[in-house]
């Protein structure tokens, strides 16, 4: 199982939170987009901007878990060329410059198929990513990737959705490491706004069956609501509405106008507020 992942970054990291009784930042960006240079930008950015955890977009041709946002995001990066091993280059220069902010890599299994599973495993460890995401592998066909994850202490980190149910639910919890991604909505990303009250109640249910962090994404695009799901989870996600600043700030070409890389880190900055206030007095009556 899983759970023999030792101690890693992603798990100090929420040890340190548990004690300061607040949930981590996770922010997604895909990697090269809209180009290396500011992709490069914001990814070194980010720890001092407020991200505790960054997730780092594949780029791949199909990506059908995401919505218009980061499927165009993908095909900015594909048309730049950019393959696993720059993705995997990006985490390796990032890591000469700073060691502390667990990284996860999302994206689909073909590529990594291709790959090879082993060698990605490998390669993704000796780069100095923390774990990934893969979003078309379920826990039942996870486990040849899983097994070579864990000889390298990488996290497998797993989806649960509105529509995983009480069933269901076990296998996933059994198989996951690192924390556990709940879906706040269904269907794909950045296309609609989450429930709160709704997907209070299902990280309380999911609570009760695993002792792993709960992390929550999909339709939370402002700093208000990252702070209120920071109440209750153990970790909020934002990608499509960081995606959103990105493609707002190129032109066709995809060059990025001035100021871009300011005004994207400037955002991750007013989430961060809002998540890092969000169990406090001040927080909570925000």
């Amino acid at each position: 199982m899983s759970a023999s992942v030792t101690e890693s970054r992603l798990t100090r990291l929420f040890e340190k939170l548990k004690e300061q009784d607040r949930a981590a930042l996770v922010t997604f960006i895909t990697a090269n987009d809209p180009n290396p240079e500011l992709f490069r930008q914001l990814l070194e950015g980010m720890p001092t901007a407020g991200a505790d955890i960054i997730e780092l977009g594949m780029p791949f041709s199909d990506p059908m878990a995401d919505g218009p946002s980061i499927q165009l995001s993908s095909q900015r990066a594909l048309k730049a060329g950019v393959t696993i091993d720059d993705v995997l280059g990006a985490v390796k220069r990032m890591r000469e410059l700073e060691m502390d902010t667990p990284i996860i890599l999302m994206g689909y299994y073909n590529p990594i198929y291709r790959y090879g599973p082993a060698e990605f495993a490998q390669a993704a460890a000796n780069a100095g990513v923390d774990g990934v995401i893969i979003v078309d592998l379920p826990p039942e066909e996870a486990e040849e990737l899983n097994q070579n994850l864990r000889e390298h202490n990488l996290h497998m980190i797993f989806l649960a959705a509105p529509t995983t149910d009480i069933t269901r639910l076990p296998r996933v919890l059994d198989h996951a490491s690192g924390f556990v991604y709940y879906v706040a909505v269904k269907g794909v990303t950045g296309t609609k706004s989450a429930d709160m009250t709704e997907v209070g109640a299902r990280i309380a249910e999911m609570r009760e069956q695993t002792d792993l962090p709960l992390g929550v994404g999909f339709g939370i695009r402002t700093a208000a609501q990252a702070a209120e799901v920071a109440r209750f989870a153990d970790a909020v996600v934002v990608g499509s509405a960081i995606v959103d600043i990105i493609a707002d700030g190129i032109d066709d070409d995809y060059r990025p106008e001035a100021g871009l890389s300011a005004r994207v880190l400037g955002f991750v900055k007013d989430l961060s507020d809002g998540v890092r206030t969000a169990r406090s007095v001040d927080g909570a009556e925000a």
